[in-house]
């Protein structure tokens, strides 16, 4: 295996953590409800989307030390939060202290998606950057399929506190990350554009391009790129108007497609349509499978097809299973059929939105503001994640929710959307393939 796959891999384990401790809480919503006996309001707002209230400022923060310190410090640091939030999350006395270390938790997981693509896109070459970043977002369906079926075997594990089981057992991926992240490289662009460590940088593109001269060349550009911006540029000079738009639309369109409404309350959809019980929790472990199996032929497409074909492909598969889930509730069709198209759903948001995301906002800005740019991406996902999230118990609530007898007309709203990303994939949304940073940056920034 080479240096930049093995590193690659090893950057990628962040994602792992990042999908489990999302999705993990699928498993302990319904216990955590009953044992503290919490409205929808307090249930939605401080147990389910607390971790993702994290996400958004880990997000959004996770820029700076991420260009202070490195990305590979930030990514260390970010294990870190990951294992204090698995061991107080699970050994939590009650609902507050719940809160708090699950915010801990999505810290890790805003900070995460911005740093771990981020190294990863600048220490790949053209050719394969987009496979390669794709490892991050097949981490991550890896820990959400992983953390379905743990959930599965430890249901009834610790009778009432089968939940604590659940969400502490994450605290052993997150100890192995912490102690494999040290052994990578420091991205080389990192190193020119605040170290002025041409050498090490040097030696770093040697092993990505495996030709010395190629190295050089490459370590020219970088270096003339950061000639011609300046160190106080910011991502909301006019000249950066565009990929900023871009950063925006991804992010918004990835949440509005309704991807983390299902994944987060899969059982209690599923109980809706009739598979409830263990047969909800089982079902959520195909919803994992297939999210995990359409992944793998998205990252091996994104480097030949391009982002935008997948996401036109991705945008009309979205379009279809919506409008037939919306169907299927509101004339309680038969439940494998729902199933059936909830799957196809998953499939196209992994092949689509799901491939995509992390590597083209990881692409579209330049070398001198890329961190504050994908800390800006990252942030608009988290943000609607996080009031998707926030609003969906009073939507589903069982016995209060606007839509408590049929839920419908939630997803005839996600196909609406979805539709509207089509349009943007047709019209706007220009392709980033077998380009480099640099040349993406001519592309994109006009001077």
């Amino acid at each position: 295996m080479s240096k930049i796959r093995y590193w690659s891999i090893v950057v990628a384990v962040s994602g792992f953590l990042f999908g489990f401790d999302t999705v993990v809480i699928s498993g302990a919503n319904e216990p955590i409800k009953a044992l503290w006996n919490t409205t929808p309001l307090f249930h939605g707002t401080f147990i389910m989307s607390m971790a993702l209230w994290g996400t958004v400022f880990g997000a959004l923060l996770g820029g700076i030390p991420s260009d202070k310190f490195g990305r590979k410090k930030t990514l260390f640091w970010i294990g870190i939060l990951f294992l204090f939030s698995a061991l107080g999350s699970a050994l939590a006395p009650d609902p507050y202290t719940f809160s708090f270390f699950r915010f801990i938790g999505g810290l890790g997981v805003g900070a995460s998606s911005v740093a771990a693509p981020m190294y990863i896109a600048e220490i790949s070459s053209a050719k394969n950057r987009g496979k390669l970043v794709a490892l991050y977002q097949f981490n991550i369906v890896f820990g959400i399929f992983i953390a379905f079926f743990s959930n599965y075997l430890l249901k009834g594990f610790g009778g009432d506190n089968d939940w604590r089981w659940m969400l502490g057992v994450e605290a052993i991926p997150a100890i192995v990350f912490c102690i494999l992240i040290l052994r990578v490289s420091r991205s080389p662009r990192w190193l020119v554009l605040k170290k002025g460590g041409n050498d090490e940088a040097l030696s770093v593109l040697k092993i990505i391009y495996n030709d010395d001269n190629e190295a050089t060349r490459h370590l020219e550009e970088i270096k003339k790129e950061l000639n011609t911006t300046s160190k106080s540029d910011n991502i909301f000079l006019k000249k950066y108007r565009f990929p900023v738009v871009l950063a925006f639309l991804i992010a918004f369109f990835n949440q509005l497609s309704g991807i983390n409404f299902i994944l987060y309350y899969a059982p209690e959809i599923l109980g809706r349509a009739g598979l409830g019980g263990e047969e909800s929790l089982f079902s959520s472990i195909s919803i994992g499978f297939i999210n995990l199996i359409f992944t793998l032929i998205g990252m091996y497409l994104i480097d030949r097809l391009g982002r935008r074909q997948l996401l036109l492909i991705g945008s009309i598969g979205y379009i279809i299973s919506l409008t037939v889930v919306s169907w299927a509730f509101k004339t309680g069709a038969d439940s494998m059929v729902l199933l059936t198209f909830l799957l196809m759903f998953i499939a196209s948001h992994a092949i689509g939105q799901g491939a995509i995301i992390w590597v083209f906002i990881s692409e579209i800005f330049p070398n001198q503001v890329r961190a504050m740019g994908n800390s800006f991406g990252c942030g608009i996902h988290w943000v609607f994640a996080a009031i998707i999230t926030l609003i969906t118990p009073l939507f589903l609530d069982s016995n209060n929710g606007i839509f408590k007898d049929n839920p419908w007309p939630i997803f005839a709203f996600f196909a609406g959307m979805m539709t509207l990303q089509l349009l943007f994939t047709i019209f706007i949304m220009p392709e980033t393939k077998g380009l480099s940073l640099e040349d993406l940056k001519k592309k994109f920034v006009k001077e």
